[in-house]
């Protein structure tokens, strides 16, 4: 437990970060794995109106500085190209 003053009001600030960083971290992680689900299943529509959803979420939490900018575009690029393959697979497959 905190002594100083200046001690307890750190402890209570970085509670309050913690709980929001969670919250951010939280959101992005689930839109993200709604977008997976959707691109699984062929749902193509739906996983456009996620990938949207997935995208907001990570920038957001890019920019509240729950995740590093790079982190934010490494987690886009995985999930657009897993699109993209999934995508390539069902033309591959009709063709």
């Amino acid at each position: 437990m905190p002594n100083t003053k200046s001690a307890k009001k750190r402890l209570r600030q970085s509670e309050k970060r913690r709980l929001r960083n969670r919250h951010y971290k939280g959101q992005m992680r689930s839109s993200i794995k709604q977008a997976r689900k959707a691109i699984e299943a062929g749902d193509w529509e739906t996983a456009e109106e996620m990938l949207r959803r997935a995208y907001k979420a990570i920038d957001k939490a890019a920019s509240k500085g729950v995740i590093h900018k790079n982190n934010a575009a490494r987690k886009k690029a995985r999930l657009m190209a897993f699109y993209n393959r999934a995508r390539a697979q069902l033309q591959a497959g009709s063709s």
